[in-house]
């Protein structure tokens, strides 16, 4: 270790021009431990820098636990005879993995608001800061190949399927550069397995049967993750769906992500049954702890293994909250109170419940943590930056990918003299 160190050092020194020391502190850590005082006098001390040395800790990864087991929330069942497991076993590496990406999720949603506000992002904008532990939860759990659907809340699920912050913000801002080639918005977003953003209110539902009939016909083993609302599980179009997937065993998963409120309508008001794990009735369902990124991932788990195995389709209810309002023309306080968006925050925050766990736990340090947030600034504001000097689409590419796959059209244009060409 010490060999390391010393190489380290002399590369730093070339670069900065300084003298920097690295300590290795493994070796010194008792001198800390309350239980040692006599061992910390007989143990041989740090060395001392030279003057004007930088002094950069140096902590090794052997410190710190690489693996822990947890108890999570039991989950709510509906003709299910056992349901996911109650432990969950979470890695080092998983752990800040899942940190980074909800941490990037939640500073996206920040600046989107930031950029709103500023009226660079126009028109409709729903943000998921709150509920970032669904998208990070969901996909640990199934497989790059599967596919997913969600409604207009969909820049977390943007991000986990593949796509960059910047390519985010710059659809958000209408810019030639965003994932939607700036004709989408924030609504209409679309990477490989991954089919939106849609923006009619449980519209998304069926067309998720429809990729899951799909995946059924192929007979590739894949699933189709469908996601609504509270506010749209009233829809009929929902239990046709449902009634569908039940008859043709569809690999089909309906996750309602339940953040309390449609629009600015409590569930309570919206719904005579607020058990939306059972309104599959014939479908068997779960209901989870939503703010927790262990219990979504181990439940989804449960979830893709029934489907995967032919018996059909399954519900989820994932118990959420949104920190925003429904959009950015809501306020979010109208219907609810300051005092209880705090009280989720201080209790329940997805992202500081996985900090605690892994802190408490001696997984990461404080530091670590640290430097991730640091990072993921940089990150987002570069991606900020992208978004707001990137060019907007030039007109002559108004109407391009109206098709997939077919020769150059002309369309149509608002007066008979307007020629406009579509290219796929």
């Amino acid at each position: 270790m010490q060999n390391m160190l010393t190489i380290i050092s002399s590369a730093l020194c070339r670069i900065t021009g300084k003298n920097v020391l690295l300590i290795d502190l493994s070796e010194y850590v008792n001198l800390t431990s309350a239980a040692a005082p006599a061992l910390a006098r007989t143990q041989r001390q740090p060395p001392k820098p030279p003057p004007g040395a930088r002094v950069v800790v140096s902590r090794s990864f052997a410190d710190f636990t690489p693996q822990a087991t947890f108890d999570i929330k039991k989950c709510d069942l509906h003709r299910l005879e056992e349901g996911p497991s109650q432990k969950a076993e979470l890695t080092r590496e998983q752990g800040l993995q899942y940190y980074r990406t909800m941490q990037t999720v939640r500073r996206m949603e920040l600046k989107a608001d930031q950029l709103y506000k500023q009226k660079i992002i126009r028109g409709f904008c729903h943000l998921y800061d709150g509920q970032e532990a669904c998208a990070a939860g969901i996909e640990a759990a199934i497989n790059p190949s599967d596919h997913l659907i969600t409604a207009y809340r969909a820049h977390g699920y943007t991000y986990t399927r593949g796509v960059p912050v910047k390519e985010i913000l710059a659809e958000l801002t209408g810019r030639k550069g965003g994932v939607a080639k700036g004709k989408g918005g924030s609504m209409h977003m679309y990477a490989p397995h991954f089919y939106g953003g849609n923006g009619i209110v449980g519209a998304q539902v069926p067309l998720g049967a429809g990729i899951a009939l799909a995946c059924q016909y192929q007979g590739n083993n894949q699933i189709c993750v469908t996601l609504y609302g509270d506010g749209a599980a009233n829809q009929g179009q929902l239990f046709e769906s449902f009634n569908m997937a039940a008859l043709w065993k569809l690999p089909c998963i309906f996750i309602c992500e339940n953040n309390k409120y449609g629009m600015g309508t409590s569930v309570e008001r919206a719904s005579a049954s607020t058990d939306y794990y059972k309104r599959g009735d014939f479908i068997p369902g779960m209901r989870v702890d939503g703010m927790d990124v262990l219990c979504v991932r181990e439940a989804t788990k449960f979830a893709a293994d029934h489907c995967r195995s032919g018996k059909g389709p399954i519900i989820m209810e994932l118990q959420t909250y949104r920190y925003h309002g429904h959009s950015m023309s809501d306020p979010g306080v109208s219907y609810r109170t300051r005092e209880e968006i705090q009280e989720v925050r201080s209790k329940s925050d997805p992202i500081s419940v996985l900090k605690e766990r892994m802190l408490s736990n001696n997984m990461a340090s404080a530091e670590e943590f640290k430097e991730i947030d640091i990072e993921i600034r940089k990150e987002v504001e570069d991606a900020a930056q992208f978004a707001t000097s990137d060019p907007e689409p030039p007109l002559e590419e108004l109407c391009n990918h109206i098709f997939y796959n077919s020769p150059p059209l002309e369309v149509r244009g608002t007066h008979p003299w307007s020629k406009l060409k579509s290219t796929s």
